[in-house]
């Protein structure tokens, strides 16, 4: 089979499509044929060299695809060849064929067709895990985004204000501003232009948020506890501004604030399935109905992969990037 490899830690040249070896499945994983992978950010870590896969993980990047089940491990029950389904992955999206474990299988959302439903577990599981079953977000309280436009931003805005949340977003263009309103977002901030700690007490009557998305990190660490509400939680699922940063705790005292923050890679298998199964029960009838829906940038052919990373790192795409094998 054909595979994106890595060829040395670089720019989106190094990656190259080769001639690889079939994965071999255990007994609880399935083989999926894959129809279409998506980009996410932890890739072009990797391409960089500081994002290694999992201990046992394919090598090859891609942390979300959507396929056809080929085979099933002995001890899948619930899966057969021939399955629609996408996937939440450790590794290998970037290539023709992927293992998977079982638990780590969603089925295709109705609606949604196969290359569009590798763009959903990732951010699914994700937005769930953080925003829902840790920062705990209720109806009528309010979300801030930081990257509203992109792909883990779009879906979030959807299921929060499925979930009767108030949403916020920052995004850098006027282009990404309109796009954010049209998917329901209450408040959009340009983030170049204005001071989104100013525009979240503005908006709030000087309260603050209740909860914050953030993938920026350290540079916004202090001016994100300087916009929640008491009781407060940031839960941070990145740091492209860098992991270090000064911070007054004072506020924290005194608005009772909690800081959060995970990767979905690094979890166990265990975690992972059980993540996918809360997702499967309380996202899917969203997409189902078509309240929450993919948003795909574009497509690129497997071969094109660099070129996909350069639309990413360009930062110019909203919503996700996908490759078809």
């Amino acid at each position: 089979m054909k595979a994106v490899v890595i060829t040395s830690p670089g720019d989106p040249e190094v990656l190259q499509l080769q001639e690889v070896e079939e994965p071999e499945i255990k007994d609880d994983e399935v083989l999926i044929k894959t129809e279409a992978a998506a980009l996410n950010r932890g890739d072009i870590y990797q391409r960089q060299g500081f994002y290694p896969p999992p201990e046992g993980a394919s090598t090859f990047p891609g942390l979300e695809c959507s396929g056809i089940i080929e085979a099933v491990g002995e001890n899948v029950s619930r899966w057969k060849v021939g399955d629609k389904v996408c996937a939440l992955l450790s590794g290998g999206g970037y290539a023709e064929k992927v293992a998977v474990p079982a638990g780590q299988v969603l089925p295709v959302p109705s609606g949604v067709s196969l290359s569009d439903a590798a763009s959903l577990p990732e951010v699914a599981c994700t937005v769930w895990s953080t925003v829902f079953t840790t920062s705990r977000l209720c109806p009528g309280e309010t979300l801030l985004i930081h990257g509203g436009s992109s792909g883990i931003g779009t879906f979030a805005i959807q299921i929060a204000k499925f979930k009767g949340a108030k949403v916020f977003v920052t995004v850098g263009d006027e282009r990404k501003l309109a796009f954010c309103n049209d998917l329901g977002a209450d408040l959009c901030i340009n983030y170049k232009t204005e001071d989104f700690v100013v525009r979240v007490k503005e908006e709030t009557e000087g309260k603050g948020v209740d909860v914050i998305l953030d993938c920026v990190g350290a540079a916004y660490l202090q001016r994100n506890l300087d916009c929640l509400n008491v009781d407060g939680r940031l839960f941070i699922i990145g740091s492209i501004s860098g992991f270090v940063a000064e911070l007054n705790i004072a506020a924290m005292f005194a608005k009772r604030l909690s800081i959060q923050a995970a990767a979905l890679r690094t979890r166990s298998v265990e975690e992972k399935a059980s993540i996918v199964k809360e997702v499967e029960n309380n996202v899917w009838p969203a997409i189902m109905s078509g309240k929450v829906k993919p948003v795909v940038h574009q497509r690129f052919p497997l071969r094109e992969a660099a070129e996909a990373h350069r639309l990413m790192e360009s930062g110019n795409h909203i919503g996700k990037i996908l490759l078809i094998a």
